[in-house]
């Protein structure tokens, strides 16, 4: 079954390619969160076409195929990061590798999942239980209008063997990730034209001795390798000749496995405490944040896709934040395995090796049929 299903994919490798390019042409930008329903409708459309059973949850498609109860969740994100440049949203291939805003983070892996499951169904591969094809937007900004929405409303089974997610991972295999914390502060200030700068309140000022705060807090995290980065996103006043009446920064922590969410938060909540002590006014706003997350690699769904990707594949633990984090909170088997490069992910050359996608959709196919299979999944044909 496993050549036959190689095989058949290696045919729907020109499908799986269009699919990409369509799916990379829509400019599904998050932030702000465009074109979101033009991408799920698009999913829709080949989700239809493909002949496989199809529901909405807002902005969140789920496909399915196969019936009864074991469960195996093929799950990805259609949102992107921005681009740097409009062109970016023109696909094209290039010697051995499909360029394009998101085609290594992720649409080609949706591709890649989604045929996975076609090349099973055309196979006629036996299974007992269902795939179900989860393509949620949100991803970028922690996953409130995606995969929260879902969890929310009980949409994910818990009883479920397992979930792949086709992040770009370069040939190793994500078994846990990293939490997160991301606020956007906003300093307060009072605005007054520069020639009466002593009636204005400088809120870029008042943003100083805070920052000098966390930048201390950030040499201590990085004595025990752990992460707060400063300014991402920094901006301040209006003009040249008017007081800032507003200092806005994020702050970006990322928490190592043994880190506490809650403890780390209040650690930065006391600063800003400190700060408001002093009578700097502060507001703070939760971007996104989510704990850390593994899952062994000894059990059924890590060792069959193990043996599906072949050798020793190495087994290591995203350095961001992941949404196997939502699974694995529901004690789900999560692990993130793509055809993506994480190094070319979210920059201005963003590609994929052609193969990498054939090959991803190869391993997510037979981890599928050895998790499923009626018969033994093991008989070599």
């Amino acid at each position: 079954m496993h050549e036959r299903l190689k095989q058949r994919l290696e045919q729907l490798l020109p499908e799986m390619l269009g699919f990409t390019k369509d799916l990379v042409r829509i400019p599904s930008e998050n932030p702000p969160g465009r074109y979101y329903e033009h991408c799920a409708g698009r999913i829709e459309e080949e989700l239809t076409r493909l002949r496989f059973r199809s529901k909405r949850v807002g902005e969140c498609v789920i496909g399915e195929w196969g019936d009864g109860r074991p469960l195996l969740y093929f799950h990805g994100h259609y949102d992107v990061v921005p681009a740097s440049r409009p062109e970016q949203f023109n696909p094209y291939i290039e010697g051995a590798n499909f360029f394009g805003r998101g085609s290594s983070d992720m649409k080609s892996g949706l591709a890649a999942m989604l045929y996975a499951v076609k090349a099973l169904e055309d196979c006629g591969a036996p299974i007992d239980g269902r795939i179900a094809l989860v393509f949620v937007p949100d991803e970028e900004t922690a996953g409130d209008r995606g995969t929260a929405r879902l969890i929310a409303e009980n949409r994910i089974d818990p009883r479920a063997l397992g979930m792949l997610t086709p992040e770009p991972t370069s040939g190793v295999v994500w078994n846990g990730c990293r939490g997160a914390l991301t606020l956007e502060v906003t300093v307060k200030g009072k605005p007054a034209h520069v020639s009466i700068e002593h009636q204005g309140i400088n809120a870029f000022e008042r943003m100083i001795p805070l920052a000098a705060r966390l930048l201390r807090l950030k040499e201590e995290l990085r004595a025990r390798r752990s992460i707060l980065m400063l300014g991402g996103v920094c901006s301040s006043g209006s003009n040249f000749n008017l007081v800032p009446g507003e200092c806005r920064f994020t702050i970006d922590r990322r928490l190592n496995p043994d880190e506490d969410l809650e403890a780390e938060r209040a650690r930065l909540e006391e600063i800003f405490d400190e700060a408001r002590a002093r009578g700097t006014g502060i507001e703070v706003r939760v971007i996104q944040q989510g704990r850390a997350s593994h899952t062994p690699s000894d059990g059924p769904l890590s060792l069959a896709l193990a043996e599906s990707i072949g050798g020793l594949p190495r087994f290591e633990s995203c350095p961001g934040l992941l949404e196997t984090r939502y699974y694995a909170a529901l004690g789900i088997p999560a692990f993130a395995y793509g055809p993506g490069l994480l190094g070319v992910s979210h920059g201005p050359h963003e590609f994929v090796p052609v193969r990498n996608i054939l090959r991803v959709a190869e391993v997510y196919a037979s981890t599928a049929w050895r998790m499923l299979a009626v018969a033994e999944p093991h008989d070599g044909n």
